[in-house]
């Protein structure tokens, strides 16, 4: 019997946040140790739990999400999205320019599955959401990956980004509020994106999901804005980080620009929708409440609340640690902090996370996995309470003081 391997599609296809180093922890885990795990944004497991008012209404609808939905979600879902952008300066929004997907991430493979022919190239920030760059090689394409400037808070290199672009060069990839990083896009830097792309002539793909995590006062502007007629714009976002609901699924793409102009695109969309029939129906029951009701979400993102007072306190101790700087983040959950190769010359950071994790029971994810370029950089989640932030930034400061300490 011939060997059973994988497909060739999957040649270029990482995803380390859950790869081969949570396999080293479930290892660990097995052997009875108790590991730390910072390195999902996954909210539920450090104790952020969904409003009251979401959970009531997703059972209070439950009789009737038994069956499949029209495939590209449930109306009035779809009529609360619509109307969110509506009430943020989209005025042109309609109810069928809105697909529910089971989370952004599979609406992200859907969209660049129907949209990516082999050879396009797609530019896609360094570092990123490494869903990107898998699924844009996953459907065929090449991803192109341009800098994000560390020294100028993690906003993207324009430069960089007019050097790569090519006659194969089809889109162009926005994260704003940034994972990894935490950068927020002022409005410059927003219009000067779609700026290219409009003289470009590229779509753009602004991956929005942490659009309400915001801190400092920092302003999240939606790209679709500036995009206007000219340019088309694909917005996704969701539920799962300002509402506390990852398990529910519930993520939303909006089609805007000139829509006349992609017809085509949009049929194969809808194809793709069919296909996997619909997203979670009873996920999809708690958008409206979530989007009409009070955003508790508010309450987190302010001094005193968790999600702020965990990422403040997250960037001020990395920052106490001898060699090691993290640029504050103005939004999301994460810190992504640098370690200086003079003081700990990191040759493989995928080995350097894994050895911490063996040493200390703290499993984070090295920078290499959100396609940065050198092994001098990791990504820390910032759900943890005050004290065992406290805790896991002390192993990590530990366990770089012995690494010094075998230096000398």
């Amino acid at each position: 019997m011939r060997r059973i391997i994988q497909s060739q599609k999957l040649k270029n296809v990482r995803y380390d946040v859950r790869g081969p180093i949570l396999e080293e922890a479930q290892r660990l885990e097995a052997m009875g140790h108790r590991i730390l795990k910072l390195n999902v944004g996954n909210t539920a497991p450090f104790g952020f739990d969904a409003p009251p008012s979401i959970l009531a209404d997703v059972v209070h609808h439950l009789p009737e999400a038994q069956g499949y939905s029209d495939s590209r979600g449930i109306f009035s879902a779809r009529t609360a999205v619509a109307q969110y952008y509506q009430s943020h300066g989209l005025t042109d929004t309609h109810v069928d320019d809105v697909f529910i997907g089971n989370g952004v991430s599979e609406l992200i493979s859907m969209v660049l599955q129907t949209f990516v022919d082999t050879g396009n190239e797609i530019l896609v920030p360094a570092p990123d959401y490494p869903l990107w760059t898998g699924a844009v090689s996953l459907a065929g394409g090449t991803p192109v990956h341009y800098l994000c400037d560390e020294a100028n808070g993690w906003m993207p290199d324009l430069a960089d980004i007019e050097s790569k672009i090519t006659p194969n060069t089809h889109g162009l990839v926005l994260i704003n509020p940034n994972n990894p990083t935490g950068a927020v896009y002022s409005e410059e830097m927003v219009r000067a994106l779609v700026d290219i792309a409009r003289r470009h002539d590229l779509t753009i793909f602004s991956d929005e999901i942490y659009e309400k995590i915001l801190f400092n006062g920092a302003r999240h502007h939606h790209t679709a804005t500036f995009a206007a007629d000219d340019v088309f714009c694909l917005t996704f976002s969701g539920l799962s980080k300002a509402y506390r609901v990852c398990g529910y699924r519930a993520g939303w793409l909006l089609v805007s620009g000139p829509k006349h102009l992609a017809s085509d695109f949009l049929e194969g969309l809808t194809l793709m929708a069919n296909m996997r029939m619909c997203a979670n129906v009873p996920g999809q029951h708690a958008i409206q409440t979530a989007l009409g009701g009070y955003q508790s979400v508010e309450e987190l993102i302010v001094p005193g609340g968790r999600y702020y007072d965990q990422s403040m306190l997250a960037d001020r101790l990395l920052n106490e640690i001898p060699g090691v700087s993290s640029v504050r983040p103005d939004g999301a959950l994460y810190c992504f902090p640098r370690l200086d190769p003079e003081i700990y010359p990191i040759e493989d950071d995928e080995k350097f996370v894994i050895d911490l994790l063996r040493s200390k029971h703290l499993l984070v994810t090295h920078g290499r996995g959100f396609n940065w370029p050198a092994p001098d950089h990791f990504r820390l989640v910032t759900l943890p309470d005050v004290a065992t932030l406290e805790e896991a930034i002390g192993r990590i400061a530990e366990y770089l003081e012995e690494m010094r300490l075998r230096r000398r």
